[in-house]
């Protein structure tokens, strides 16, 4: 499963690897893209991505580019929040944040053109660009439970008593 609050953009061929940082004690190669590029539409138009997803079982878009997917009842609950944005009738970018599986994912990016369309990942919260790979695995990483946490605090607890 997939966790992500991003904004997908095509990847100009100019982006270059940058800086490698790190995010909760995983390290990622972020990308530089020169600024006039980040205005660079995907070359799918507005109103063809949302005839592509427009008819998905549970995908309810409305015309402004807002839409919401959700998961079949019975199954793992799983939820896509966000908008698509166009600059003169071409998509420019995708807002997108929530949680689903891999191959919804991969679904809902051919939507935008990939895998021929090569595309890139503005984390939202970190402000930093990733490509596909970096990307992947960082919307991949595990996400902490409760059990997680209770242990911890259980085993600090253990650790302060005489």
């Amino acid at each position: 499963m997939y966790r992500f609050f991003a904004t997908i953009h095509a990847r100009p061929a100019e982006a270059t690897p940058a800086a490698v940082i790190e995010l909760e004690g995983n390290t990622y190669r972020t990308l530089h893209i020169p600024p006039p590029l980040l205005s660079q539409p995907f070359e799918r138009d507005f109103e063809s991505v949302i005839e592509a997803v427009c008819d998905w079982e549970r995908m309810f878009v409305e015309p402004d580019g807002s839409f919401v997917w959700v998961s079949s009842a019975g199954a793992p609950a799983w939820q896509l929040d966000g908008n698509l944005y166009d600059r003169n009738e071409l998509l420019l970018f995708v807002d997108v944040k929530g949680a689903c599986p891999v191959e919804e994912f991969d679904r809902f990016l051919g939507a935008l053109g990939w895998p021929a369309t090569p595309l890139m990942f503005q984390l939202t919260r970190e402000a930093v660009f990733l490509d596909e790979a970096e990307f992947r695995r960082w919307a991949a990483r595990r996400e902490p439970d409760k059990t997680d946490a209770t242990d911890a605090s259980s085993q600090a607890s253990s650790a302060r008593r005489p």
